[in-house]
C-alpha cells in the first residue's frame, strides 16, 4: 500500500466514485491534478477529493489526506489514474493523480451522498 492511502476502497464503491466523477465532470465542477487538488483542499473549497492508488511516487499525494482531515473534506480512493482521468472527461490516454469535486449539482447529489457515506464508514 502506498504512503498516501489511508484505507482500502472496495471495487464496487470505486465504480460508484468513477460514476460520480463522470456525472460531475460533465459540468466542469472539478479540479484535476495534484497541484489543483492540493490548492482546493488547502482553501477548503472542495466538497470531496478522489485520489488514485497507483500514483508513483505515492509521496505526490501523501499530504492530501492530512489536509482533508484538517479541513473536514471527505476523500476516497480509486484504483487507477487512467480511469480517473477518463471519468473526469480528460483527453484519452492521459492520467490524473487526483480530482477535487468542487460543486455537486442536483442530479448527482444522491450519488454524492452515498459515496460520502461510504467514506465515513471506511475512514473509521
Amino acid at each position: 500500500m502506498s504512503v498516501h492511502i489511508a484505507f482500502e476502497t472496495p471495487k464496487d464503491i470505486q465504480d460508484q466514485v468513477y460514476e460520480l466523477v463522470k456525472a460531475i465532470g460533465k459540468d466542469g465542477k472539478i479540479k484535476k491534478g495534484a497541484n489543483e487538488v492540493t490548492k482546493a483542499a488547502e482553501r477548503g473549497s472542495a466538497t470531496m477529493i478522489v485520489m488514485a492508488e497507483n500514483v508513483n511516487p505515492g509521496e505526490l499525494l501523501a499530504h492530501v489526506p492530512m489536509i482533508c482531515n484538517e479541513k473536514s473534506i471527505p476523500f476516497i480512493y480509486v484504483e487507477d489514474q487512467g480511469y480517473l482521468a477518463d471519468s473526469a472527461g480528460m483527453t484519452a490516454g492521459t492520467r490524473t493523480a487526483a480530482v477535487a469535486i468542487m460543486e455537486v449539482g442536483k442530479e448527482a447529489q444522491d450519488l454524492f451522498n452515498e459515496v460520502k457515506g461510504h467514506y465515513e464508514t471506511l475512514s473509521k
